[in-house]
């Protein structure tokens, strides 16, 4: 079977790699001019398959005030006039129930670990070089109520087959000492020694090498956009690109936020939207004091990881702001937030800063599956989570578009 997926970031070129490596024909089209140039580019670099709780939770709801009010706040609302985003925001409050964020924890939490299975197995099979490490992530609370919440999550995510464990400040210095500049403000940890990093970038292009010289050879098409879903008799009849109109057997949506306008024209809404975040990457030198094991501020929600010789800082959720462009007053709020974090950093020179737009739905679950029109199919939504999820995401997607029975519950992550 011929299969056009529409999107070349990292979940784009995993569902190519599965659908190759079930013997289909494959061509990848995106706009860009290569892979993983949008949100894929310089994301957080955590792979956090345990740590998937949903962005909306009921611990979200008293803090909206003071996050909305403060130009130093990891969250930013730019109201418009926009129906996409107030639906988008009123499904998000709707979803921030205890009862329905711990569903959702509990189903993300399912494909989190499956991701951790097929990444690992992906890279053993393939021998990919993209700055992968192993070395766990370490939650860290700065005041103790925080952390006493975290303990309780952490039981609960122990119940489905999630292993961490807590650490006071002696043991949080222990086992990360790049954090003694803030030693005094440490309430405890979670420390989960399976977590992994990496540089999703450059594992979209090890994707790529491998599906040009593979066995199922894999076809590219950049600098093509997708402008139209032709559609007939409950079938999708042909693609209309820039480069011309293109048919296949089958097609898959994994382009991001442009899965929404895409969505749209076959008759359904993702409620995908695009939630900006920001990125600084720092070249370490040997006098730099940087953390060996990816780090999560949770009071600033700034995470930080380990890739070779350079350190990847990511933060802030901006709501409504549609641009790619850089906004000089977040990039100066998340150095101030590293100065703060890591007065030892010492790095080589100024950051590369960067931004990108995170695809994501309302209750932070991602669409897997099948679309209304019989050859359509959807790999879209996994907002923040897209690097954690991506592998999982993919092999769901190959299994069900074969037939093929799933380890996880067909009913999950369905559009």
């Amino acid at each position: 079977m011929h299969i056009i997926v529409i999107g070349a970031g990292i979940i784009g070129m995993t569902s190519a790699y599965y659908l190759a490596k079930k013997g289909h024909q494959v061509t990848v089209v995106d706009a860009c001019a290569g892979p993983g140039q949008m949100t894929s580019k310089a994301n957080g670099a955590q792979l956090s398959y345990s740590f998937v709780a949903p962005l909306a939770e009921p611990a979200v709801l008293p803090k909206l005030p003071a996050w909305l009010l403060s130009a130093q706040s990891p969250l930013s609302l730019r109201l418009r006039a926009d129906p996409q985003q107030w639906r988008w925001a009123m499904a998000f409050l709707a979803a921030c129930r205890t009862k329905k964020s711990q569903q959702t924890t509990a189903e993300l939490l399912s494909l989190g670990l499956y991701s951790r299975q097929m990444m690992h197995q992906l890279i053993a099979d393939e021998m990919l070089s993209f700055d992968f490490s192993s070395s766990g992530k370490l939650l860290v609370y700065q005041d103790a109520g925080s952390y006493a919440a975290a303990r309780k999550q952490m039981d609960y995510q122990a119940a489905l087959g999630s292993t961490q464990v807590a650490l006071d400040r002696k043991r949080c210095l222990e086992l990360e000492p790049a954090l003694r500049g803030i030693q005094e403000r440490i309430a405890g940890g979670i420390f989960t020694r399976s977590e992994d990093a990496g540089d999703c970038l450059k594992l979209c292009g090890e994707l790529e090498r491998k599906l040009r010289q593979g066995r199922q050879k894999v076809e590219f098409l950049y600098n093509t956009p997708v402008m139209r879903l032709h559609q007939e008799n409950d079938r999708v009849t042909r693609l209309q690109t820039q480069a011309g109109d293109m048919t296949a057997d089958a097609y898959v949506i994994a382009n991001g936020i442009g899965a929404q306008a895409l969505a749209r024209q076959a008759g359904f809404n993702p409620y995908i939207y695009p939630l900006k975040g920001y990125s600084l990457t720092y070249e370490l030198t040997a006098q730099s004091e940087a953390p060996r094991v990816s780090v999560s501020d949770v009071h600033n929600k700034v995470v930080y990881a380990r890739l070779g010789n350079r350190l990847r800082v990511a933060g802030m959720v901006d709501i409504g702001d549609r641009s790619n462009n850089i906004d000089p007053r977040r990039i100066a709020s998340l150095k101030q937030a590293v100065e703060h974090y890591l007065p030892a950093l010492r790095p080589a020179d100024e950051p590369v800063a960067w931004a990108g737009l995170r695809p994501a739905r309302p209750d932070s679950k991602p669409l897997i599956g099948q679309a209304p029109l019989r050859n359509l199919w959807i790999n879209a939504g996994q907002g923040a989570l897209g690097f954690t999820l991506a592998a999982g995401s993919a092999a769901l997607l190959a299994d069900r578009l074969c037939s093929v029975p799933t380890t996880i519950a067909d009913n999950l992550f369905a559009p």
